[in-house]
C-alpha cells in the first residue's frame, strides 16, 4: 500500500492511505536508514511511502518515495545534522510579525534562502496588523521596501479582524502547506481562524520577554475545508541548509546572485574581492545590509559543518 505521513511524534507515525482514505499507525524499522544526508528523523510528515501491514494492525513502513522538496532545521543533537520539518510542500508560509513578538530579519531572509535551496514557493505574511501603531506601520513599510524587489510574495492579515483572510484560503486552496515563524507569532491562531473546528493550542505571550510559549511538540498534517491541508509543526529555532556548496549560497540569494553576474571574478564569493559589484550595491543600498548579513552568516556556517 502507499501513503502519506501525516503525523509523527518522533517514536511512531501516522499514515494516510491513498485509496481508502483510511489512517494507520505506523512504525519504522530500525534497520531502515536513509542514505546520503545525515538527519535526526528519517520520516517526515508530507513524505510519500510504501507500507505493509502486520497481524496486529500496525503500519510497517518499507518504503519513502523521493521527496520533490522539504524543510529542515539544525538539530539540538550534535552528533546529527538536522531535522527534516516537513517535505513535499507546495507553499510555505513565513509569519512576521512587527511586535508581540518582533520577528528578526534574519530568521526571514534564512527562511527564504531555505526555500530557495529546495525550492518551495514561500510567502511572507505579516500578521498580527490590527495591533500595529502608526510608528509601527512606518516600520512595517521599511521591511516592505526591502522585499518587493525581490520574488516573493507578501500579504497582511489579522485574525483579529479577518483582514485578507479570504485571500489567503484563495492562496492555500487545493496545496499543502506550512505555517513557519516565531513562537507566539500567531500560527495556530491564524490556522484556527481560516478553520475553527481545526481547535489547534494557541500560546500566550510571556509579558517578560515578549515571545511565546511551544506549543506544538510534534508536527501533524490537518486538512482544510476548502481544500488542501497544513502541516502544523514544532517552533523552529533556527532553519539549515546541508549538502549545500559554499559557493552555492549566492544562488538563494537572487538579488546577489543578479547582480553578483557582474563581477570580476566569476568564483567571486562577495566578501574581499578586487571589483565586487555586490559590495558595491550594498554601499549604494542596491542590496540590503541585513540580507547580506544573512549571506555571511550561512558562508561561514558552511565552514564550521566541514568539521562534522
Amino acid at each position: 500500500m502507499t501513503g502519506t505521513i501525516t503525523k509523527s511524534t518522533g517514536s511512531w507515525y501516522q499514515v494516510l492511505e491513498n485509496k481508502s482514505g483510511l489512517f494507520y499507525e505506523a512504525r519504522i524499522r530500525g534497520k531502515f536508514k536513509l542514505k546520503k544526508i545525515r538527519l535526526t528523523n528519517p520520516l517526515a510528515v508530507g513524505d510519500k511511502v510504501d507500507f505493509e501491514m502486520d497481524t496486529d494492525g500496525i503500519a510497517w513502513v518499507t518504503h519513502i518515495h523521493p521527496r520533490e522538496n522539504y524543510l529542515i532545521r539544525k538539530s539540538v543533537n550534535l552528533s546529527k545534522e538536522a531535522h527534516i520539518i516537513a517535505s513535499n510542500v507546495d507553499i510555505a508560509c513565513f509569519l512576521f510579525t512587527v511586535k508581540n513578538p518582533e520577528t528578526s530579519l534574519g530568521f526571514l531572509d534564512r527562511f527564504l534562502a531555505c526555500c530557495e535551496a529546495y525550492s518551495i514557493p514561500p510567502l511572507i505574511i505579516f500578521n498580527k496588523i490590527d495591533l500595529l501603531t502608526d510608528a509601527d506601520k512606518e516600520v512595517l513599510s521599511i521591511i516592505q521596501e526591502i522585499y518587493k524587489p525581490l520574488p516573493y510574495s507578501m500579504l497582511e492579515v489579522s485574525a483579529q479582524t479577518g483582514e485578507n483572510l479570504a485571500t489567503l484560503k484563495d492562496i492555500l486552496k487545493d496545496k499543502i502547506s506550512v505555517f513557519f515563524g516565531h513562537s507566539g507569532a500567531g500560527k495556530s491562531t491564524l490556522v484556527n481562524a481560516l478553520q475553527p473546528d481545526l481547535n489547534l493550542k494557541t500560546s500566550e505571550i510571556s509579558e517578560v520577554h515578549l515571545k511565546g510559549k511551544h506549543t506544538t511538540t510534534f508536527a501533524q498534517m490537518h486538512f482544510w475545508d476548502f481544500g488542501g491541508s497544513v502541516i502544523d509543526t514544532p517552533g523552529v529555532r533556527e532553519f539549515a541548509m546541508i549538502d549545500v556548496e559554499r559557493e552555492e549560497i549566492q544562488h538563494f540569494f537572487p538579488e546577489i546572485f543578479e547582480i553578483g553576474r557582474t563581477c570580476k571574478y566569476h568564483n567571486c564569493l562577495h566578501i574581499n574581492e578586487p571589483q565586487c559589484q555586490v559590495l558595491t550595491a550594498i554601499e549604494t543600498g542596491e542590496i540590503s545590509d541585513t540580507r547580506y548579513a544573512t549571506y555571511t552568516k550561512l558562508l561561514d556556517e558552511e565552514l564550521e559543518n566541514r568539521k562534522f
